[in-house]
């Protein structure tokens, strides 16, 4: 698309898209320009149908996934006064809310290193799969500021226990760290099986049924913070529409005709 980013198709019917940040001389850091092609591009992808779009994957050029801002953004930020700089934020965070509410799920391949900002990139994407070198790090604290914006995301993913503890400090930490505080959810050695292991997950959202993969991302952030009565109700609603639709009728025929249904790609289990 641009010098900052590249969007391709693939899959059947090229329904999944391939999102990939392209500045690797800055390790794909964010500046006012990426911030806005990334909300630009996430907020068309959502306006496509359950067949025409069924997966996303997110991914750096390069050495890195995305190492937070640029240091030019950033020092442009500091000659902006209060106002400057909340509409600045509020650009990043609509921007990491687009992502996050994309309608399909997003699958982050993550190498090299995911610093601020690339932190709040793994944590809207629904499943991380990062190879085994990868460094992650809330770095923000470092340079006399702290990761307000992503918070709202990462909190979600890793809990408030483990926000309070890497929070103020910055540390970064490894791959294996980052897979047992939530927000990585599968470790690969080598940039080849960090793409078999992404390949793999393509695979599994394929196979499942196009508008159900949807509704399940979507129940996720539906349920939360709702009490149990109410959760009860919009359950239970949210299930008798999606059993009674064509789509669970092929899956449930498919399932006893023992074939497979057909939103499946061939070459699936």
């Amino acid at each position: 698309m641009s010098d900052l980013l590249r969007l391709e198709r693939t899959g059947p019917g090229g329904s999944v898209a391939l999102v990939t940040l392209t500045r690797p001389d800055v390790h794909n850091a964010f500046n006012a320009s990426v911030i806005a092609e990334l909300r630009t591009t996430f907020a068309a992808l959502a306006r496509e149908g359950p067949i025409d779009l069924r997966a996303v994957v997110l991914a750096g050029a390069g050495p890195s996934f995305c190492a937070g801002a640029d240091i030019d953004w950033m020092r442009a930020a500091m000659t902006l006064d209060i106002e400057g700089n909340e509409q600045d934020a509020m650009a990043m965070a609509e921007m990491f809310e687009t992502i996050d509410t994309c309608p399909v799920p997003v699958v982050a391949r993550v190498q090299g290193a995911a610093l601020g900002g690339g932190m709040g990139l793994c944590a809207v994407a629904d499943v991380v799969i990062a190879e085994a070198g990868a460094r992650f790090g809330f770095t923000e604290t470092r340079l006399g500021i702290l990761p307000a914006v992503i918070s709202p995301f990462v909190i979600a993913k890793i809990g408030e226990s483990n926000a309070r503890a890497l929070f103020p400090g910055g540390r970064r930490f490894d791959a294996i760290r980052a897979q047992r505080i939530g927000l990585v959810h599968e470790v690969v050695e080598g940039e080849a099986a960090l793409d078999a292991a992404v390949d793999t997950a393509i695979t599994d959202i394929l196979a499942a049924g196009p508008t159900a993969a949807r509704a399940a991302k979507a129940i996720v952030r539906e349920v939360r913070g709702l009490g149990h009565g109410a959760s009860k109700w919009h359950t239970a609603r949210v299930i008798a529409r999606q059993r009674t639709s064509d789509e669970a009728q092929e899956g449930f025929r498919a399932f006893t005709e023992k074939r497979k249904p057909g939103w499946a790609p061939e070459d699936s289990e």
